[in-house]
């Protein structure tokens, strides 16, 4: 996905007392914007009864602008998670969500449903920061979201490194109550974000930051990586922790030394990814129609 518009920041010259009151105004308040936002409806239900967990991932591409006008309205695409839920998904990780459609699939989902939310955010070269809007009124915030049948609890923004100047993303953790499984939504950062240095590297960081968030093996984490699995093939497969396949195990790895995986994205590569170290139980690729994404479906063990 190309990085989004966004215009130049211009105006007269300020004394140096108030400039420096605006810059911790709005630091402030793009802090206060970052923090993940949790949302509830309904009352605890039961649906992981049986002991097994699901969790899929899903770049839903719902932000026109990016590449993203030809893929399907907002209604096809929350129809599109109804379904995942329908094949029991218990929790999703959404990227490339706006607020309102998040809330819109939470309130069609209905029942006990939560939603977790955190925008993704765009820094100018001066160090100035704002959230990345989507395109249409009353869309809201562009980000990641988290949907979970069940409560959740621990909700947290993890740190990671972010461009300089550009679009940063993040990655966003819960807790899922019933069950005492960490989950976590993380989209990566794509070669060539940070404007003020187009060659730095940044997913290396950035997975090293998602991996030490989820110390233990009840867990359950992956998303967008804008990452190809590691291998010969691989020029950025260096970036791969070495915990990542070997620690844990991913949703379509067939066995210890499997780095490979089905195609996630239209391009023909896997780049969503769904990580754990609990027993799996089954691993489902999803093609919706409704994004250049493929959704990941993980059942997991958590007797």
């Amino acid at each position: 996905m190309p990085l989004p518009d966004h215009p130049l920041l211009t105006g007269p010259r300020r004394r140096r007392t108030l400039s420096a009151v605006t810059s911790v105004l709005a630091l402030a308040a793009l802090l206060a914007a970052l923090l993940p936002v949790l949302t509830a409806r309904g009352t605890a239900g039961s649906r992981t009864a049986d002991g097994v967990l699901t969790v899929a991932t899903w770049n839903m591409c719902g932000v026109r602008r990016w590449n993203c006008a030809e893929t399907g309205d907002a209604a096809a695409k929350r129809r599109a998670v109804e379904r995942l839920a329908g094949e029991g998904a218990d929790v999703v990780l959404l990227q490339e969500a706006c607020a309102a459609d998040a809330e819109s699939v939470r309130d069609a989902l209905g029942g006990t449903w939560r939603l977790a939310f955190r925008p993704y955010s765009w820094r100018e070269a001066s160090g100035r920061s704002r959230t990345v809007g989507c395109d249409g009124r009353g869309q809201g915030a562009a980000g990641l979201a988290l949907l979970s049948a069940h409560p959740l609890s621990a909700v947290r923004s993890v740190p990671s490194r972010q461009p300089v100047a550009g679009l940063g993303r993040g990655i966003l953790c819960a807790t899922v109550e019933v069950v005492e499984v960490r989950v976590c939504n993380a989209h990566l950062s794509l070669p060539g974000s940070d404007r003020a240095h187009p060659g730095r590297e940044y997913r290396d960081d950035q997975l090293r930051a998602l991996t030490g968030a989820v110390a233990g093996r009840r867990t359950v984490f992956g998303g967008d990586f804008n990452l190809r699995p590691p291998g010969v093939r691989n020029a950025s497969g260096r970036v791969w922790p070495d915990s990542a396949y070997r620690v844990f195990r991913e949703c379509d790895q067939d066995f210890a030394a499997d780095r490979s995986g089905r195609p996630t994205h239209e391009s023909g590569h896997k780049l969503d990814y769904l990580f754990t170290g609990l027993p799996r139980e089954g691993c489902v690729v999803r093609d919706t129609g409704v994004s250049d994404h493929r959704a990941l479906l993980l059942r997991v063990d958590t007797g």
